[in-house]
């Protein structure tokens, strides 16, 4: 019933803003209409604790990589909280942040015509005390990474929100995708913020995170990050935001070619 008044409220021109600050509906209907303070990160992590649901997991890690001044990954923690109660999932969110701002460029391929040495320091101790439940990690993302993929306890990775500017920190966060199967879902959702602004960056696949991604794709026969075709057109309201997202397919994983289709839609004949 609240979802179906949730649709017709939309329809009355700015209603959006309000209906998002009042959580009205339930999440999937939200997550379909992009009622959330950052809509691309509900859709992720939804799609992930969806994704686990349906291969029997009962617990997911969520990450934003790229912390900066922590209004990311507080709405990643709430978004976090919100889905788990109304799937049944446990979701484990992490961010990871040099705790010192963007360091030194290494070359063109960071991109040092837009982002220099201290750009977006945040106050990480002022973060911190704001936390509820989400790990902050803080120092080189490649030894950060490293340290969280050798824990036992974690649940494994379904969405990485990557806002790291660089190619060279982008590559390194990649060592996640070398890890045991065990740490990620077959399929792990992946937003990528700094492939489309600022337009002076001209992005292109020689720099940036889409050089990271391409490099990888060439490194990797049966490991593929790629875009998730046409998913603005899935969306019930504009998102521009769809076409920043891709998938990083794990192809020997052992679970990736479980079937997942709920059995309400397994169609297995069709009348004439």
């Amino acid at each position: 019933m609240v979802d179906r008044i949730l649709t017709r409220v939309l329809r009355i021109p700015g209603t959006r803003s309000m209906c998002a600050r009042l959580s009205l509906g339930s999440v999937e209907r939200r997550v379909a209409h992009g009622l959330w303070q950052r809509p691309h990160y509900a859709y992720g992590v939804f799609s992930a604790a969806t994704l686990a649901r349906s291969l029997g997991l009962r617990a997911i890690s969520v990450f934003e990589l790229g912390v900066a001044g922590g209004r990311g990954l507080l709405a990643l923690q709430q978004i976090a909280q919100q889905v788990s109660q109304a799937l049944d999932v446990r979701i484990m969110v992490a961010g990871f942040d040099s705790g010192a701002g963007m360091p030194a460029p290494t070359d063109y391929r960071d991109l040092p015509h837009v982002w220099r040495k201290g750009f977006y320091a945040g106050d990480m101790e002022q973060l911190r005390a704001k936390l509820d439940g989400a790990e902050l990690l803080l120092g080189d993302v490649g030894e950060t990474m490293d340290g969280w993929v050798e824990r036992v306890d974690r649940a494994p990775v379904g969405f990485v929100a990557f806002d790291l500017d660089y190619y060279s920190s982008t590559r390194k966060a990649f060592r996640l995708f070398e890890a045991p199967e065990e740490k990620r879902l077959p399929r792990v959702y992946c937003y990528f913020d700094d492939i489309i602004w600022p337009e002076r960056a001209a992005h292109n696949e020689y720099t940036g995170e889409l050089c990271a991604i391409r490099e990888f794709n060439e490194e990797h026969e049966m490991k593929k990050i790629c875009p998730i075709h046409l998913l603005r057109h899935t969306r019930l309201q504009p998102a521009p935001w769809a076409d920043q997202f891709y998938i990083m397919h794990d192809f020997r994983h052992s679970l990736y070619t479980r079937n997942i289709t709920p059995d309400d839609e397994a169609h297995t004949q069709l009348p004439l």
